[in-house]
């Protein structure tokens, strides 16, 4: 077999191994996790579930932050320097891990959940404010349970470079798996809430640290490599 790249170039390639994946910087801190909700409702089960997630990872050791979406402008209808835009593009900056949680309206995520997505921007400056992060999906149905919800975040979280990890949570006939204060009762479905968490924890441990290094990818090391060049021949 012939071993040789010739559509590659060698001084950005990066061959891995394990001590390149030796987490750097301070990790004595709690993992932060941001959780997002999708629903302005008063008795909203998005955010009872969204605040039962919060409890466990709370009890795991994590820092939580909820975001409260209400007063958040539509995407792209204010400017970016709005409070509710710089306090929620701060606490994404902020956080190692996230927690999506939507109800599923009409088959989809809900405008309120899509709207706090929107407003993170792939880039802010140097800076990515979703890459590497890891993320969480459940959603809450009104009936029948169905994966739509989850689904859709899952590609939305893709695009966004997060990490989401493999298990997820959907309540079906959310309206009885909560009472009236708005805790969670006890069954399969609260089980599976725990393990999610549980494995957001889990996951969000063993990336921080190393979220830089495994998104770096070849194809952006050689583009600012030939963009750089670009720029030198130009001066000269």
């Amino acid at each position: 077999m012939n071993d040789d790249l010739p559509n590659i170039a060698m001084t950005q390639l990066d061959v891995p191994t394990l001590a390149k994946l030796a987490p750097v910087g301070d990790q004595a801190h709690a993992p932060r996790i941001l959780l997002l909700y999708g629903s302005l409702r008063e008795r909203s089960f998005s955010r009872f579930l969204t605040f039962e997630a919060a409890r466990i990872l709370a009890h795991f050791g994590a820092e939580v932050r909820i975001f409260d979406p209400a007063e958040l402008p539509m995407a792209g209808s204010v400017p970016e320097t709005h409070p509710k835009v710089t306090e929620l593009r701060a606490l994404s900056l902020w956080s190692e891990g996230q927690v999506w949680c939507s109800p599923e309206r009409h088959g989809a995520i809900t405008a309120v959940m899509k709207n706090q997505i929107d407003w993170i921007p792939l880039e802010q400056g140097a800076l990515r404010p979703s890459q590497g992060r890891t993320l969480a999906v459940m959603q809450v149905c009104g009936g029948s349970q169905s994966f739509n919800v989850v689904n859709t975040m899952r590609l939305l979280g893709r695009w966004m470079r997060m990490v989401t990890i493999p298990n997820q949570s959907s309540v079906p006939k959310a309206y009885l798996e909560f009472d009236e204060a708005g805790r969670m009762k006890p069954s399969p479905y609260y089980d599976r809430v725990v393990d999610v968490m549980e494995e957001l924890f889990k996951f969000t441990l063993l990336l921080r640290g190393r979220s830089d290094y495994l998104t770096d990818r070849y194809s952006e090391r050689n583009a600012r490599q030939v963009a750089a060049v670009s720029a030198l021949v130009t001066k000269i």
